[in-house]
């Protein structure tokens, strides 16, 4: 394989890899901010209450988006395995 194959290659893996992780880093981010905020105004310093329910919240999304990520997933790996024969 060429050098711009294996490049081009990895760009899109990387764009898929963004592009599957990015709402549940989006939601769990939304709600480390809104835990912050209420700490912050009711004076609570706990500082395991941010885990949970930024863990809740990322599974809740993941069971979510489940199916939109399968189908992205399988997009893209049925485009790669189609694209193999002109690679070599």
């Amino acid at each position: 394989m060429e050098q711009d194959v294996v490049i081009t290659l990895m760009q899109k893996t990387f764009i898929l890899i963004l592009e599957l992780a990015s709402p549940i880093l989006i939601v769990s981010i939304v709600i480390g901010l809104i835990v912050s905020i209420f700490q912050t105004v009711t004076q609570i310093q706990e500082a395991t209450l941010t885990f949970v329910p930024k863990i809740i919240a990322g599974v809740v999304t993941i069971i979510i988006l489940m199916p939109w990520m399968l189908n992205v997933f399988i997009n893209s790996v049925n485009e790669l395995f189609n694209s193999i024969p002109g690679l070599l």
